[in-house]
């Protein structure tokens, strides 16, 4: 469980990001593709922190 767990975890943080870095070539929503990569960093981070140390009890 610990290999799928760091392969989601490191997608979704190259994901996030990508839209960090996409989201001023978006115009009009760069608000919102900017906070998605927020999500999805901030997803990443929860994942390994919580998530995974509850299953591999």
């Amino acid at each position: 469980m610990n290999i799928v767990g760091y392969i989601v975890s490191f997608g979704l943080f190259i994901v996030g990001v990508y839209l960090f870095a996409a989201a001023f070539s978006f115009e009009g929503i760069e608000g919102y593709v900017f906070f998605a990569g927020i999500m999805a960093v901030s997803a990443a981070l929860f994942i390994p922190a919580h998530i995974l140390q509850r299953v591999d009890k």
